[in-house]
């Protein structure tokens, strides 16, 4: 028998204090072919929140690390920016959206439905050298919704047992794939593609105040490991990106591991912080750093919470919150 809980009699003068709730990803539309690593659907709903804020409608969004692409594709359908500028330096990953861009979102679409899957059927196919950008870009989806956890990165195979023991078969939703390739026809009009380095990008569009950038770098800021084992291409200058990110006239929302390094460099220059849940892979409740110019507009959401920052007394090491008494919050310096 359950013992009765206690009631919070005026709930909303403790909603500082009531357990973050991340965001069911089942409540996003689902507007990438791709099963991506370190995917932000789970983003999506804060990055509406941002985004809506920029008046006028900022006129491109550049994504400089793409991948999956999914705030680029939000930002497209939901009418956020006029343009996206999609980058991405992964070949594979690179060979989908130039496929998209280039007008063969339809060959693909079909090339899925049609496919029958096996795990010899998908080997004979990926072992196939002599493709062109189309072809590589459906070895490419193969691969994504075979291989454990849609990894590419060398050392990534295939799926053993999956969703309820379908094996490689419990991320291979035919009719769906072939419906996402389909709708991005009706946007890839407005898409640009580049496949070079991010970092490249963001330096070349500093000064455009029409210009706004959702960064969502590889973690391997601090030594982390997760970056190394997901991605081919996962050295980064942090510093340098920082440091790009100082000098954007327009806007940036930059997502980012929790992780002592990160802060550090955010608070030397000058960037605010907020922390956000998620839901890992393994349905764990995490908590990511979004880090920005100006993240005032999030304080309504009493899910986010500031970073804390340790000092040393003589006795002990105490953290205390870096946000201000008054109730606005400030950057973490």
């Amino acid at each position: 028998m359950t013992a009765p809980q206690q009631q919070i009699l005026f709930p909303e003068l403790y909603e500082d204090t009531l357990p973050p709730k991340p965001v069911n990803v089942a409540s996003v539309p689902q507007r990438s072919p791709f099963r991506y690593p370190g995917g932000k659907t789970w983003f999506v709903p804060t990055f509406r929140d941002w985004i809506k804020n920029h008046y006028p409608k900022p006129e491109i969004l550049i994504e400089p690390f793409a991948g999956g692409g999914i705030i680029s594709l939000t930002a497209l359908f939901e009418e956020f920016a006029s343009r996206v500028v999609m980058v991405e330096i992964d070949e594979e990953v690179a060979a989908v959206w130039q496929s998209v861009v280039d007008g063969h979102a339809e060959w693909i679409a079909k090339k899925i439905l049609s496919f029958q899957l096996t795990k010899e059927s998908v080997i004979e196919e990926i072992s196939r050298t002599d493709v062109d950008t189309k072809e590589k870009a459906f070895q490419t989806i193969l691969k994504n919704r075979t291989f454990h956890g849609g990894i590419l990165a060398e050392g990534s195979g295939f799926l053993k047992y999956g969703e309820n023991g379908k094996g490689i078969r419990s991320r291979w939703y035919p009719a769906t794939l072939y419906r996402r390739f389909i709708n991005l026809k009706f946007v890839a009009d407005r898409i640009t593609f580049r496949q070079e380095d991010g970092l490249d990008v963001i330096q070349e569009h500093l000064h455009r105040r029409d210009v706004v950038f959702f960064i969502d770098p590889p973690y391997t800021a601090g030594g982390k490991k997760a970056g190394n084992r997901l991605y081919r291409h996962f050295t980064l200058d942090h510093e340098r990106l920082f440091t790009l990110c100082e000098s954007i006239e327009g806007d940036f929302l930059m997502t980012y591991d929790n992780a002592d390094e990160v802060r550090a460099m955010a608070r030397s220059h000058g960037f605010q912080m907020r922390l956000i849940p998620m839901t890992n892979t393994h349905h764990a409740t995490m908590e990511e750093l979004v880090i920005g110019k100006d993240l005032t507009w999030m304080d309504r959401f009493p899910v986010v919470r500031e970073p804390f920052a340790e000092y040393k007394t003589d006795e002990k090491r105490k953290k205390v919150s870096t946000r201000r008494s008054s109730g606005h919050a400030k950057a973490c310096r």
